[in-house]
């Protein structure tokens, strides 16, 4: 039988692509990474007291991860089928970022002269960035688990988007115990830790996905 003709007849006989199972692997590294971040929050350092809650700041930064996070997976459920492009989605985590960065910027300028510097560096500035790339790692573990049972072509596109979505499931866990309430902080400190895991699931891509 001829080699093209043997080709044909596999591609008449095979179904098409199960649909759910990006969804499906996605949705599960998400849901286990965030859960082992969280655990990890929990164990090392508490959560917030209850009272908390009632205030904006706890709310202001669950909200700024939760919403990278969602984009970040319906990315990288793009890249995770080949050929597949990051089209429109690629952008729209830098809107979340751009219009956080702006609240920041607002909060900053309202905030009385005196009170600037604290509002913007708090108590925890030099840690904040990297516990959340800390808390981000085991997000970043499953995010490439789930990569590497499909089949991306755009390697390092799809570890940015790993990196993305580890970076919000860190922010998401840090945040559970992250004492600061300043908007400005959240904006400034909070998207470098994420920038920063995204980074590394960048420079990890090419090198972890590779076929």
């Amino acid at each position: 039988m001829r080699t093209d003709t043997l080709i044909s007849l596999l591609a008449q006989s095979a179904g098409p692509a199960p649909r759910q199972l990006v969804v499906r692997r996605m949705g599960m590294a998400a849901t286990l990474g965030l859960f082992m971040s969280v655990s990890l929050v929990v164990f090392m350092m508490g959560l917030l007291p209850a009272s908390a809650l009632f205030t904006p700041g706890p709310w202001i930064k669950l909200a700024y991860g939760s919403g990278l996070l969602v984009l970040a997976l319906v990315l990288a459920g793009r890249l995770a089928r080949p050929g597949v492009r990051q089209g429109v989605w690629g952008y729209l985590p830098w809107v979340v970022v751009c219009v956080m960065l702006m609240a920041g910027g607002v909060s900053l300028m309202l905030t009385p002269s005196e009170q600037r510097a604290f509002a913007l560096f708090g108590q925890t500035w030099l840690a904040c960035p990297w516990m959340v790339l800390a808390f981000s790692l085991p997000s970043m573990i499953a995010m490439f688990w789930a990569f590497k049972g499909l089949a991306p072509t755009h390697l390092r596109f799809a570890g940015f988007a790993a990196g993305l979505a580890a970076g919000a499931s860190g922010a998401l866990a840090y945040s559970l115990a992250c004492p600061e309430v300043s908007t400005t902080f959240v904006a400034v400190w909070y998207t470098l830790g994420i920038g920063l895991s995204t980074l590394l699931g960048g420079a990890l891509g090419p090198r972890l996905l590779r076929w």
